[in-house]
């Protein structure tokens, strides 16, 4: 078992002395400020595994954490689902404080059909967040909510993802705003980033580079 106690000063330029006299023989150790933390050399991380499941869609996850490479020993604070590369198969980027500062895993599964989702509030917040959003497609209602992940140095974007699978047709999408207000869609696009705006019935789409098309 070990502790890790860090001294947090209002001013950068100060330095915080040790609270005792260090136990070097069992890895104790003192950096007088966080900002001197980058330059000391030293790691917080317990060297901890990272891990990573895979949902089974029947209330079954399996432990898939050696097989993807995410198991790092680095010590990791944050994990933000986001797609770098424009497919709508989401990357994973891990934020730590030791093994590397960031980490970034591709998507490699096998290519299914998608759907993402922008909100722009009228009445509500600029962003649409607080959400409900449903997508019925094939029979099934998938779930979303639009709260952007917030965590250590890091942040998502406000934007939720579904996975289509082979669906290659949407029968309904619906949105519940903060303000009450509910909105339905249909004829809209599978693998494509869509923004929605509160009170109006278009169906806008977002094309990277080149912004939202009218």
């Amino acid at each position: 078992m070990w502790l890790a106690v860090v001294s947090q000063p209002f001013d950068a330029r100060s330095q915080t002395p040790a609270l005792r006299e260090l136990d070097h023989d069992h890895g104790e150790f003192w950096v007088p400020s966080p900002w001197l933390f980058p330059a000391s050399g030293e790691n917080l991380s317990a060297y901890e595994r990272n891990g990573i499941h895979l949902n089974a869609g029947d209330g079954e996850f399996f432990d898939i954490s050696a097989l993807t490479g995410a198991d790092s020993t680095g010590d990791g604070r944050s994990v933000i689902s986001f797609d770098i590369t424009g497919d709508g198969m989401p990357e994973l980027l891990v934020r730590q404080a030791g093994g590397g500062p960031l980490l970034v895993f591709e998507n490699l599964f096998p290519d299914s059909n998608w759907l993402r989702v922008s909100l722009r509030g009228s009445r509500s917040n600029s962003l649409g967040i607080g959400s409900k959003i449903e997508c019925i497609v094939n029979g099934k209602t998938l779930y979303r909510e639009l709260y952007p992940g917030v965590s250590f140095l890091s942040q998502g974007p406000a934007a939720v993802n579904f996975g289509l699978g082979d669906a290659t047709m949407i029968d309904q999408l619906i949105v519940r705003w903060p303000s009450g207000e509910k909105q339905v869609f249909s004829d809209v696009p599978v693998n494509s980033h869509i923004q929605l705006t509160e009170s109006d019935p278009k169906v806008r789409t977002v094309i990277p580079g080149k912004g939202v098309q009218e």
